[in-house]
């Protein structure tokens, strides 16, 4: 009975330790995340209403004495000329990062795509105009300036040296919840979508969600390496 009671503590020891040595080989992010989380910004976009073109039913040419010509009068709006409905208010979320120290950042072109109004916000709370200086659909990448000037920037790296199975996290906005981090690794190199071949993607298992796109992807080196 001694014997068994001490194989069961000398099992309960090394499953204790096993967990402890196994948290020890798992990588820290928090002085990348410290030092790098403040060039990463908020970007809301607001698309003004605008009125589109008349699409409603108009009253047919029938004679005043057909007996339809009262029930499409009395029923069907009658449209004035030059205004037709309007569209809502239309707004998005997206994250960007900034790559110089006097206000450019880097981000989607879907983000700002069509945007009347862009307001990047950082993570001191100090909001900002952004105009942006150019966009490519195909690569889905923008470069936007707002003016500022000593802001902090991320560092770029080379995405050819990342290595499959290499630790990556994701900072952002998901959901408009500024500075999120989300961790993971690099499950493939070089995939292409359909019709979408301009670029070779970075698969990834870090988590994405809607608010981060446009928002760096660092390796363990506090590098960026890819945009979410």
């Amino acid at each position: 009975m001694m014997r068994l009671f001490k194989l069961v503590v000398a099992a309960v020891a090394l499953l204790a330790a096993g967990p402890i040595h196994a948290q020890g080989q798992l990588p820290d992010f928090t002085d990348l995340v410290e030092r790098h989380g403040p060039a990463v910004v908020n970007i809301s976009t607001t698309q003004s209403a605008r009125r589109s073109s008349p699409n409603v039913p108009q009253i047919p040419d029938l004679d005043e004495n057909d007996p339809f010509y009262d029930f499409f009068r009395r029923f069907v709006p009658r449209q004035q000329p030059g205004q037709g409905p309007r569209q809502p208010e239309s707004r998005s979320l997206g994250s960007g990062f900034i790559i110089s120290a006097d206000g450019y950042i880097l981000t989607n072109a879907h983000v700002v795509e069509g945007g009347d109004d862009i307001n990047v916000r950082l993570t001191d709370k100090r909001e900002f105009k952004a105009k942006v200086i150019g966009a490519d659909k195909r690569t889905d990448v923008a470069l936007i300036k707002i003016e500022a000037g000593g802001l902090p920037v991320v560092r770029m790296g080379d995405p050819m040296k990342l290595r499959v199975v290499e630790w990556v996290i994701a900072i952002g906005s998901p959901f408009g919840f500024d500075n999120t981090v989300t961790a993971g690794i690099v499950s493939a190199k070089g995939r292409s979508l359909p019709q979408e071949n301009f670029v070779p993607f970075i698969q990834t298992d870090v988590a994405i969600n809607p608010g981060n796109s446009g928002g760096p992807l660092f390796n363990m080196r506090g590098e960026v390496v890819g945009i979410n």
